[in-house]
């Protein structure tokens, strides 16, 4: 999966009551960071090996768009967009609470490998189609986390723009928009499972 994907851009804090519930403020303007393409891989049931000797992991389940094509100034998410999928953005959190006291980047608490497993992408023919149901992330039987665009403090489309013009956006390239409240930690042994409405996308045990 990873050899068809660029560049990996990450929305945070794109939900309100995701960021309160981290004690963070709700941002100005969108907080973009990446992480590696080795970071992606199928959560396609398999069981996934993540750091255990660096304090807590947590889950983040997030909907992922995809480019399909150059972005040009002035074009419509609709136009640039061609795929969805959803994905979970695991994330050290001891060592992102380090690395935010000393101003240096997340990539150590968001880069490692397995870091942003992706279920199968699903066409995208226009942006309302995301309108359409809420997605949800089952963490062993139960629900832990829900969201819905309508919830975005930045809409999908100002994401869009607001990347291609700081950073630059191009086919090959994914987007993860960001998640719900509801993050937590992750065990041995937990089974995840992603949902779109009530039709199961993808999941993955960890090890």
């Amino acid at each position: 999966m990873n050899a068809e994907i660029r560049n990996v851009y990450c929305v945070g804090r794109n939900y309100k009551l995701h960021a309160e519930e981290l004690g963070n403020d709700v941002p100005a303007e969108p907080m973009i960071f990446l992480k590696p393409s080795h970071a992606v891989l199928p959560l396609d049931g398999a069981t996934l090996e993540l750091p255990r000797d660096k304090g807590e992991v947590h889950f983040e389940a997030e909907l992922v768009v995809a480019v399909g094509r150059n972005y040009e100034p002035g074009m419509s998410a609709d136009t640039c967009l061609s795929a969805f999928a959803f994905g979970i953005d695991f994330t050290l959190r001891d060592v992102q609470s380090v690395l935010k006291k000393k101003g240096h980047p997340w990539t150590a608490a968001k880069g490692f490998k397995s870091a942003a497993p992706l279920t199968p992408f699903l066409p995208l023919k226009r942006l309302d189609m995301l309108e359409q149901h809420e997605f949800s992330l089952l963490k062993n039987g139960q629900e832990v986390q829900r969201g819905h665009i309508r919830d975005m403090i930045f809409s999908i489309q100002h994401i869009v723009d607001y990347i291609a013009t700081h950073y630059g956006l191009g086919e090959g390239d994914i987007i993860f928009t960001g998640t719900p409240a509801g993050v937590g930690p992750v065990t041995s042994g937990d089974r995840f499972e992603l949902f779109w409405g009530s039709d199961r996308q993808g999941s993955c045990t960890i090890a």
